[in-house]
């Protein structure tokens, strides 16, 4: 069954620095016409860090449409011609002052595929040395580390909302489990 819908006609409603709304005419799949809001992103990057003694090391920052603080993994948005990888190492050592020797490649994450196309890589980090943090001027967080399995629990118990950390820390401690992990 072909589920594809052609895009018909693109308006721009709005561009900011972070992101770009626009409104589709589409054709749907049994040929009538259909109307899709997007939100246009240019990608991030977020890296689950790993110490030699199996803690995972934790960003907690104000979430500003949320009204709250949430533990997560250092993550970014992407630069124009930088590299996911390229992108994960930056923001690895901004955020938690860290450097890694391995990567892991843990895949694409989708945030919200029903209405933004922002594609977040996922990468883990092992071997790990620490230097200073280089926050960039409007980021505010604090760095703690957490025993692997307590971060597992965290995220059991809702304590960790964030859906990018979710999914890269249980996919990680998935491919510890199960000696499935390749470093890049």
């Amino acid at each position: 069954m072909d589920l594809t819908e052609k895009t018909v006609e693109q308006k721009y409603i709005y561009k900011g620095k972070v992101v770009t709304l626009r409104v589709d005419s589409v054709e749907l799949p049994n040929g009538k016409p259909g109307s899709r809001e997007v939100i246009e992103h240019r990608g991030a990057v977020a890296v689950v860090p790993l110490t030699d003694e199996r803690e995972l090391v934790l960003v907690r920052q104000y979430r500003y449409p949320f009204s709250s603080t949430v533990w997560e993994i250092p993550a970014g948005k992407l630069d124009p011609g930088e590299t996911p990888l390229e992108c994960g190492k930056r923001e690895l050592l901004e955020e938690t002052g860290a450097t890694a020797q391995n990567y892991i490649d843990l895949g694409l994450y989708y945030p919200t595929p029903a209405y933004c196309c922002e594609q977040i890589h996922l990468f883990g980090a092992t071997g790990l040395t620490f230097t200073a943090q280089s926050l960039d001027e409007d980021e505010f967080l604090e760095v703690k580390k957490f025993p692997l399995e307590q971060v597992v629990e965290m995220i059991k118990h809702n304590e960790i909302p964030d859906g990018k950390t979710q999914a890269a820390v249980l996919k990680l401690h998935l491919l510890i489990k199960t000696d499935g992990i390749k470093y890049l």
